[in-house]
């Protein structure tokens, strides 16, 4: 679904594409274990060199204990299913050290890589700001800057704008404006650079179109600290001067009214997408931006965001996290009606209130402000799947991809969940096989599908190491919390967790 896509590699007859977890002989499927792939693609990966036991078995059992026995009797499988090569045997033992792969392989292109089709409105990508201040604090300020760009796009309904994940996939790369274009499917990139130094702020900004090359427009800005939002408001007016050929400004957002909140927030912002661990750094930081500006709007949308998302890390809503979540998203939409981030924040959490028709509303109300808010159409797949609107539900998460191209791990779950609703299996499996969401709590999902497909051994295994990372889960609680309005849908998905061996 991105370019960041497993491996294909070719040898004798066979071609492993490690990312859809798929061994070929002659173009036919050879049925191998999942455990047998993933020690195949480790020692195909590096042709010729010795791998120890201890790398092949945490390939194998990624992060679990295993005797060696079990390595001994997969490589005995595997041998077995790929038969002989030409001179001996495929894969050749080290005496007491590990394996070597003794075929010639070819690494074969990655199959899934179609340029994306360019959308049918002027199409942008905002690439990180540089931050050409010697102080590396300074460098939430250039990022800050990149996002709210990114936002004030996005809020124009008649340009594409790419969603900041994917945006900040670049950071730090070497800017090939082509090959980025072409990754996203944009036409036009915007780069720049930022300092900031005794208050004052330098920032240059460029808007270059892709496919001929051409800098459509450049300006630099030298101002005090102070007007750091005009000149965005400035910039922002200028490229879709550039794009639309008239002057079409956003309805005004809410600003923070001091730096340091804005600072934190900035920070904070990219925690929230990590692991329950940052998730308390994070809590900290909007805590004392909310403290230092009380008015600031996004502040409190992100620590609803927060509160919320420990308690999915944590397996179960308690009352006053939830509570506390959706009294911080109210005020967030209060404070700032235009933006659109509060209102699908409050519209999500209404759902898992269950008081359905005012999160249609804010939803809707989401989408009219900012039609290219990934974030909005991704937790509005989730929703709709939920109700038992499942075809909608994979349109939505499509669009979802197709603006956020390198999401976070959550959007692989969504997508996997709609496609185990749709009944496409096969699908779900390679979805939520990939490494972006595998060590996830998707794997509930990934062990259903597995489950549907027969393939109960798999499923099984799945559940095990769900339950270590989830020792509390239980489908009746599950089942109860989830805002599913369809029974139905609920009934397939608690059909999906009993084959698999999920507890009640």
């Amino acid at each position: 679904m991105g370019r960041m896509q497993g491996l294909r590699f070719a040898f004798g007859p066979f071609v492993l594409d490690s990312g859809a977890g798929t061994l070929l002989r002659n173009n036919v499927p050879v049925a191998v274990g999942y455990r047998g792939l993933n020690l195949l693609a480790a020692l195909v990966g590096r042709p010729g060199e010795i791998l120890s036991k201890a790398e092949l078995m945490d390939a194998a059992w990624p992060g679990t204990a295993v005797e060696e026995g079990n390595l001994t009797v997969q490589i005995a499988q595997l041998r077995k299913l790929l038969g002989p090569a030409a001179d001996g045997d495929w894969i050749s033992t080290v005496p007491r050290v590990g394996y070597r792969f003794t075929g010639a392989v070819e690494q074969l292109g990655d199959a899934k890589r179609k340029p994306l089709p360019l959308p049918d409105k002027p199409s942008i990508a905002v690439l990180p700001f540089v931050n050409l201040s010697s102080d590396p604090e300074q460098e939430s300020f250039a990022d800050g800057l990149t996002e709210d760009l990114i936002t004030d796009l996005s809020r124009i309904p008649d340009l594409f704008v790419i969603a900041r994940n994917s945006a900040f996939a670049y950071k730090g790369k070497a800017m090939d404006v082509r090959g980025i274009a072409e990754d996203l499917g944009v036409r036009f990139l915007l780069e720049g650079s930022a300092r900031r130094a005794a208050g004052r702020v330098r920032i240059n900004a460029q808007l270059v179109d892709a496919i001929s090359g051409d800098h459509l427009w450049a300006e630099r800005f030298d101002r005090s600290l102070d007007d750091i939002f005009a000149v965005q408001d400035e910039v922002t007016s200028k490229i879709v001067e550039a794009l639309l050929g008239r002057l079409r400004a956003p309805p005004p957002r809410n600003r923070p009214k001091n730096l340091e909140a804005y600072d934190l927030c900035v920070r904070a912002r990219k925690l929230m997408d990590d692991s329950p661990q940052t998730a308390r750094e994070a809590h900290l930081m909007l805590t004392r931006a909310i403290s230092l500006d009380p008015e600031y709007a996004e502040a409190y949308r992100w620590l609803a965001m927060n509160h919320w998302m420990g308690w999915v890390h944590s397996g179960g809503p308690t009352e006053s996290s939830r509570r506390v979540a959706l009294e911080l998203a109210r005020k967030a939409v209060v404070i700032d009606p235009n933006d659109a981030g509060c209102h699908w924040v409050l519209a999500y959490l209404l759902a898992y209130e269950r008081r359905f028709a005012e999160a249609d509303a804010e939803f809707a109300k989401a989408i009219e402000l900012d039609p290219n808010e990934a974030d909005t159409w991704a937790t509005l797949s989730d929703i709709a799947v939920l109700a038992g609107r499942v075809e909608e539900g994979l349109e939505h998460i499509r669009k979802a991809f197709r603006l956020n191209p390198f999401p976070g791990s959550w959007y692989y779950l969504t997508l996997g969940q709609a496609q185990y609703a749709a009944g496409e299996y096969e699908a779900a499996v390679e979805t939520l096989r990939r490494d972006e969401t595998y060590r996830t709590s998707s794997r509930r999902f990934l062990a259903a599908s597995l489950a549907q497909l027969g393939r109960l051994d798999e499923a099984r295994a799945e559940v095990e190491l769900f339950l270590v990372g989830n020792p509390d889960f239980t489908t009746r609680h599950w089942a109860a919390t989830e805002p599913f309005r369809d029974a139905a849908t609920l009934e397939h998905f608690v059909d999906g967790y009993r084959k698999a061996g999920l507890p009640e």
